[in-house]
């Protein structure tokens, strides 16, 4: 069996949507989404090992999740902390904006704590849902100490946050060398849009620090991806790019889930973002984590 190893932070959501009269949606959220697109999506030959912290006070709730899926290694678990879990309240005022808060306190990943824990994985999954689950240095570490394929979605080390726990953008710190530290690199359209007006140009700098591909989600748009030298893009449709109805919250997370588990699996990079964005355009009509590998299937869900 091939191991692939998952960072990332399991996030307890409220999502208000756009119609104020609907109640909010209490549900588990963040590395959650990637989990199921991942159950989904892998080759029966590959198993998931979480490398994933969670606070004492939602840790069996977690465990019940983790149990829901099918490619979790055997003894694989969740590594509870005396912290507070991260909760996030998120209030939707567009489709794909919103104003986000962020609660909790799971400690990052240090570089002693994760290097044992990599040496017998095939390949590494990282999603920074919170922005703190590893600092540069330690993801510097990952890469010289695991030379194996590494994939990263940057998505919350674009956010700040204020006093009050609010997610506001930022421009990614030191991104040159976050670039390096990884094979694929993901951002969205507005993250690319902060480290530059030319997404060509920002695109080759992050190949010329050794990514080899970027992958940008764009919404309703699908993705698209730049690789090579010279730089070559392409984008790749979304199949419900009308969809207008339904909850946009993890379709980021469920698009590179996917697509590391079809790449994994052999596929070539545009038929991993074809499904990908399959993934992601019918993560759009479930609420929650809970029930989504089923959802994503295309079986009933008992949520």
């Amino acid at each position: 069996m091939k191991r692939l190893g998952v960072i990332g932070s399991m996030v307890w959501d409220t999502i208000y949507g756009r119609d104020p009269a609907q109640p909010a949606t209490e549900e588990w959220g963040g590395i959650a989404y990637s989990l199921a697109a991942l159950d989904a999506t892998l080759g029966g030959e590959w198993q998931l090992v979480p490398l994933i912290k969670v606070g004492r006070d939602l840790a069996a709730r977690a465990a019940a999740f983790l149990g829901t899926l099918r490619h979790v290694a055997p003894g694989a678990r969740f590594v509870e902390v005396p912290a507070p879990n991260n909760r996030v309240t998120l209030r939707y005022y567009q489709r794909e904006r919103r104003c986000e808060q962020m609660a909790g306190g799971v400690p990052p990943w240090t570089w002693a704590e994760l290097g044992p824990q990599v040496q017998d994985l095939d390949a590494v999954y990282v999603n920074f849902i919170s922005g703190y689950e590893l600092a540069l240095e330690t993801a510097q570490l990952l890469r010289q100490g695991f030379r194996r394929f590494l994939y990263a979605d940057l998505h919350s080390l674009f956010l700040g946050k204020d006093p009050d726990g609010t997610r506001v953008p930022r421009p990614l710190p030191d991104a040159p060398a976050w670039f390096g530290c990884f094979d694929m690199v993901q951002l969205n359209e507005e993250e690319l849009e902060q480290l530059g007006a030319d997404p060509f140009a920002v695109a080759a700098g992050a190949l010329a620090r050794g990514c080899q591909t970027l992958v940008v989600t764009l919404g309703a748009r699908g993705a698209a991806y730049f690789t090579g030298s010279p730089v070559r893009t392409a984008r790749i449709p979304a199949d419900d790019a009308a969809l207008e109805a339904g909850d946009p919250t993890g379709c980021g997370d469920v698009v590179g889930a996917t697509v590391v588990a079809s790449l994994v699996g052999g596929a070539g990079l545009e038929d991993a973002l074809r499904l990908g964005t399959r993934m992601g355009a019918r993560n759009v009509s479930h609420r929650g984590a809970t029930g989504l590998r089923d959802h994503l299937l295309g079986r009933l869900s008992a949520v």
